[in-house]
C-alpha cells in the first residue's frame, strides 16, 4: 500500500563500533536506538567510490552525499572529476585555463591561486594546485601567488604547516631567473573568504581585503603568520585570523589590474560568494568592494550551473539528470523541504542535482530557518527545535506526500573538534526525532531516517587530539511506521539506493532505469 514519506537526514551521523570519541554512540539517543533495534533497519555507505569519489579511502560529504540522495545514480564527483581532468590534460585546453594565461601575458599580470590549502579531497586537494603551478611555468607564466585558505576541518586541525612547508618545497623547486613563485596571503577557512549560502558575508570581506589589497596583519612567510597567531591566541587552523605575506611593508602578491585568479576549490558551497564578487563586480552591494581590479576570473568547476557561476572554469561538472525530485514532479507529487542555513542549500540545490531552481514552483516548496552566526559549539542544539516545528506542521497540513528535512547538528558541531558539545547537539537531533515520530504515526506517514556521511562517530584522532574532519563510517538506514511487511535486503547499499526506496514506498516502481535499486523490499 502506497503511503506518504518523510526524510530525515541526521548530517553528520556515522555508525559505527569503534569508539575514537564515538559522540554518537555515548550520546543519550532513545529514539535512534529504537529506530535501529525495532523497526526495519541496515547500515548504508556515505563515502568513497559509493558517492562518486575517488577511492574508498575518501571521506564523503554533504555535497555529494545529497547529490547521491537526491539522484539515486552514481555520477564521478569534486576530487575524482579534476584528477580525471589533469590526468587527461583537459583542464589545460579548456577555454578558462587558456583564457587565464593568454589575459595575464598580454597584461604582464601576475596568476593567482585562490582555495583550500590541504589534502582533505573534500573542497580541494593541494596536489592539483601544485599541478597547475607546475604547467603555468611550463607554459612561460612568470609571476604565481598563492592565498592560501588553512583547512584543520576536513584533515587534523593543526596540520597547516604540513601542507605549507609541502608547497614552499615546490617554490623553491620551481623558482629561477624565469619564474617566481610564492604564498601571498591566508587565513582560516571560516574566518576569511569561505561563507557559504550567505550566512556572513564579512567572512567574504576580509577575504576581499586580505586576498585583493593586501590590507591585514603583515608577515615574512606564511609559517611565521600561524605560528604567531597560534602562540598568541592558541587557534586551531580554521578559525586563524586572516594574513598577508610582506617584505617589509610592501605585500608580494596583492591582485591588481591585469591578473588572473583561479579559485581551485571544486566544492560549490564555499566557492559561490567569492566568485559572486569577481563575475557580478560591476552591480556587487553586498560590502563596501573599495577595490576592483580588472582580472580573468574562473573557477575549478561551475559552482551553480542556473546562475551560470563562475562564467569561466576549468572542468565540466557532472550533469545530473533524472532526479527524484524531477521524477515527482512529473508524477505531480507536492513535496517540502527545510533545513535551516547551513544546510538548506543541500536539501534543494544539491538535493536537486546541483540546480537553484526548483521543477515545480506549484509542486515544491522550500522553506529555510536562518541560521545563528555563533560557533556551533556554543549552541550545538542549533536551531533543531524551530526545524522540527516546520515538519510537524508540514506533516499535519497534509498537503504534501513527500517531506524532507536535514538537521546539520552532528556535522556542524562536529566540525568545532568539541567533543561534548558534539553529543548535546547529536542529543538535539534525537529528542526532535521523537516529534517527527509522533507526527507519522498519528497522519500515516513512512518515515525514513538516515545520514548523508559520518563525522560526530569519530571526535579524536590517532593522537587523542580533537578531530574536526568527516569519518568513513557507514550511516544508519531506518524505516518507520512502513508499508506493512517492510524489510530491508541484504545487499551492498549506498545513499544512491535511498531514492528508489523513496518511490516504492510511495507507490512508483517505474522510476527511471538509470536508478539503483531501492533498499526495501
Amino acid at each position: 500500500m502506497a503511503k506518504p514519506v518523510v526524510l530525515v537526514v541526521m548530517d553528520g551521523v556515522g555508525w559505527t563500533d569503534k569508539d575514537n570519541g564515538n559522540a554518537v554512540m555515548h550520546a543519550y539517543k532513545p529514539q535512534i536506538e529504537e529506530l535501529m533495534t525495532k523497526w526495519p533497519h541496515t547500515t548504508i555507505k556515505a563515502s568513497g567510490v559509493a558517492v562518486g569519489l575517488p577511492s574508498d579511502a575518501d571521506m564523503g560529504n554533504s555535497e555529494v552525499g545529497h547529490n547521491a540522495l537526491g539522484c539515486g545514480q552514481i555520477y564521478s564527483q569534486g576530487a575524482k572529476l579534476v584528477n580525471e581532468s589533469i590526468e587527461s590534460g583537459d583542464i589545460y585546453k579548456a577555454s578558462a585555463w587558456v583564457g587565464a594565461v593568454d589575459y595575464l601575458k598580454e597584461h604582464n599580470g601576475k596568476l593567482h591561486f585562490v582555495g583550500l590549502l590541504s589534502d582533505g579531497n573534500v573542497h580541494s586537494n593541494i596536489s592539483h594546485l601544485i599541478a597547475m603551478i607546475k604547467e603555468a611555468k611550463k607554459e612561460g607564466v612568470k609571476e604565481v601567488r598563492v592565498h592560501a585558505l588553512l583547512d584543520g576541518r576536513d584533515v587534523p586541525e593543526t596540520s597547516a604547516l604540513q601542507y605549507v612547508d609541502q608547497l614552499e618545497e615546490v617554490f623553491k623547486e620551481l623558482n629561477d631567473d624565469t619564474f617566481h613563485g610564492c604564498i601571498a596571503s591566508g587565513g582560516g577557512r571560516m574566518e576569511i573568504t569561505m561563507d557559504r549560502y550567505e550566512a556572513d558575508w564579512s567572512m567574504v570581506e576580509r577575504g576581499w581585503h586580505i586576498h585583493v589589497m593586501g590590507d591585514g596583519r603583515k608577515f615574512a612567510s606564511c609559517k611565521e603568520a600561524i605560528e604567531t597567531y597560534r602562540a598568541e591566541g592558541n587557534y586551531t587552523d580554521q578559525y586563524l585570523p586572516g594574513f598577508v605575506i610582506a617584505d617589509g611593508e610592501t605585500p608580494v602578491g596583492t591582485i591588481d589590474d591585469g591578473d588572473s585568479v583561479i579559485l581551485y576549490n571544486f566544492r560549490g558551497d564555499r566557492a559561490v560568494e567569492f566568485s559572486k564578487c569577481f563575475d557580478d563586480m560591476d552591480t556587487f552591494d553586498k560590502f563596501d568592494m573599495v577595490k576592483k581590479p580588472k582580472v580573468y576570473y574562473a573557477g575549478m568547476l561551475q559552482y551553480d550551473g542556473d546562475l551560470k557561476l563562475p562564467k569561466n572554469f576549468l572542468v565540466e561538472p557532472p550533469h545530473i539528470e533524472h532526479t527524484m525530485s524531477e521524477f515527482l514532479v512529473e508524477k505531480g507529487v507536492h513535496s517540502y523541504a527545510v533545513s535551516e542555513t547551513q544546510k538548506f542549500g543541500h536539501m534543494t540545490y544539491f538535493w536537486n542535482g546541483n540546480r537553484s531552481e526548483k521543477f515545480s514552483d506549484e509542486l515544491e516548496v522550500w522553506e529555510e530557518v536562518p541560521s545563528d552566526v555563533i560557533p556551533f559549539d556554543q549552541k550545538p542544539w542549533m536551531k533543531a527545535t524551530e526545524v522540527t516545528e516546520k515538519m510537524v506542521d508540514a506533516i499535519a497540513s497534509g498537503k504534501y506526500q513527500f517531506i524532507r528535512c536535514n538537521y546539520p547538528n552532528g556535522d556542524m558541531v562536529g566540525h568545532t573538534g568539541n567533543y561534548e558539545a558534539t553529543i548535546i547537539g547529536v542529543e538535539a537531533v534525537d529528542l526532535n526525532l521523537r516529534r517527527i515520530m509522533d507526527a507519522c504515526k498519528k497522519y500515516d506517514y513512512t518515515m525514513l531516517v538516515m545520514a548523508d556521511h559520518g563525522n560526530s562517530d569519530e571526535m579524536i584522532d590517532k593522537k587523542g587530539n580533537p578531530k574536526t574532519s568527516h569519518s568513513l563510517a557507514v550511516v544508519p538506514f531506518a524505516v518507520y511506521n512502513g508499508p506493512e511487511g517492510t524489510e530491508c535486503k541484504e545487499g551492498d547499499f549506498g545513499l544512491a539506493n535511498v531514492a528508489a526506496t523513496v518511490c516504492k514506498i510511495l507507490g512508483y516502481e517505474d522510476y527511471p532505469t538509470q536508478w539503483l535499486e531501492p533498499i526495501i523490499k
